[in-house]
């Protein structure tokens, strides 16, 4: 969540160990929701918009900002911070997340970084996980020890993983059938149909609601396969 920095990186199997806890009673409490760039996936959207009670339109605009690749000019959506000299979460607070329960995945998986890839021939995702240890975090003095694999279904991952793992079909098929760069209005309608759910669904005119998280999302997907 924050910059590498001066950070520690060390590779570990799902299986590994490590000792770690988080939450008020740690001096550092909220220090990683800070100097942050949170990169945002479609479905920690639709998390966090149906936990605001706002339309994906009214998240996107109040609480985001776009971004293309340099690359493949895929749309790309980010956070926005409190404020540019702190970069700080927008809802972080002093007792901590207030929209905890629908997190961004990325935070849910602090201190573990997960990289995921697809098997272009059979499908299959092949999982590395690194741990991060940042100056910030005293997280990591404590006797609580806790396995990868045993941490991500504690903080609710699985979901998360499902749904960003189906994403990868949309990088795969990118790169054999769209190399380079994507026009501007091919991006828009990317866009619209990876994040503002609500506006995508209308312009569908899909009777099913929105919040039906994988399953919408997974057409959503499919749609955009088919533009590309």
């Amino acid at each position: 969540m924050t910059t590498m920095d001066e950070s520690e990186i060390y590779p570990l199997s799902a299986h590994a160990h490590f000792h770690f806890r988080c939450g008020p009673e740690v001096s550092c409490f909220n220090a990683c929701c800070g100097n942050l760039t949170q990169y945002l996936s479609p479905y920690d959207i639709l998390r966090l918009k149906k936990n605001l009670g706002v339309s994906s339109s009214v998240f996107l605009a109040s609480y985001t900002q776009r971004h293309d690749g340099p690359r493949s000019g895929l749309p790309v959506v980010t956070l926005r911070p409190r404020s540019e000299s702190e970069a700080t979460c927008p809802f972080v607070t002093p007792r901590g997340c207030r929209v905890y329960e629908d997190r961004p995945a990325s935070c849910r998986m602090y201190p573990i970084m997960r990289m995921a890839a697809r098997d272009r021939e059979t499908g299959n995702i092949r999982e590395e996980f690194m741990l991060i240890r940042e100056p910030h975090c005293r997280g990591f003095s404590t006797d609580r020890k806790v396995s990868v694999s045993a941490w991500m279904e504690e903080q609710g991952l699985l979901p998360y993983n499902a749904a960003n793992d189906d994403f990868l079909r949309i990088l795969a098929v990118k790169r054999d059938k769209y190399p380079g760069m994507l026009p501007t209005d091919m991006s828009d309608r990317i866009y619209t149909a990876l994040y503002d759910s609500d506006r995508f669904a209308g312009a569908m005119k899909n009777t099913a609601s929105a919040e039906e998280d994988e399953a919408f999302l997974h057409a959503a997907y499919d749609y955009v396969i088919g533009c590309l």
